[in-house]
């Protein structure tokens, strides 16, 4: 198992900034991912951006050039980095763990509580 807690949300304008951190603990070795995903009033949850293992970054094309997902190994921690954010950014940003278990050979999807982002224009 795999336990994620996200913390960094907040009430921004416009244009401004905020960073998201989602420490995870639990069996980390399994970790194949994380991921960042939103869910905004009214709005299917979206996937924003991922890390990898190996350290690899995807994002959504409505958050590239703004978002940067980064990792912190040695804090467990992975990082999300939202610059010049919109009001349209508002949702409840939550991060999940893809993880694989051997011994079972089986995928898991553990996810966090989620932390409110909100912009106000």
């Amino acid at each position: 198992q795999v336990q994620l807690v996200e913390s960094g949300g907040g009430l921004v304008q416009a244009g401004g900034s905020l960073r998201l951190a989602c420490k995870y603990s639990g069996n980390i070795d399994s970790i194949n991912a994380i991921n960042w995903y939103r869910q905004g009033p009214g709005k299917a949850r979206e996937l924003v951006a991922a890390i990898s293992h190996a350290g690899d970054t995807n994002y959504a094309r409505s958050v590239k050039g703004r978002f940067s997902v980064s990792r912190d190994i040695a804090e467990n921690t992975v990082y999300l980095q939202m610059n010049s954010l919109k009001p349209e950014d508002t949702a409840v940003y939550i991060c999940n763990a893809e993880t694989y278990d051997p011994s079972v050979v089986k995928d898991f999807v553990f996810w966090g509580q989620g932390t409110q982002v909100t912009v106000s224009s």
